[in-house]
């Protein structure tokens, strides 16, 4: 097989395809990262909201 006109055996291809899927898997491990921050930070979120107390009216005055 020729590759930008250099002939390659077969253990350089082995290594081509090897590289070519260590980079996808990095992609893909990279990717999921990102979303599970993301998740981490909408979650975080979400749970400072629900421990906050309710903003309403302040009991007070002549009957509370």
């Amino acid at each position: 097989m020729t590759f930008f006109g250099q002939s390659l055996d077969g253990q350089q291809i082995f290594s081509l395809v090897s590289m070519l899927a260590v980079l996808a898997l990095c992609m893909v491990t990279l990717r999921r990262r990102i979303e599970h921050d993301r998740q981490m930070k909408r979650w975080k979120k979400e749970q400072s909201v629900r421990q906050a107390p309710s903003r309403g009216p302040e009991p007070g005055g002549p009957w509370g």
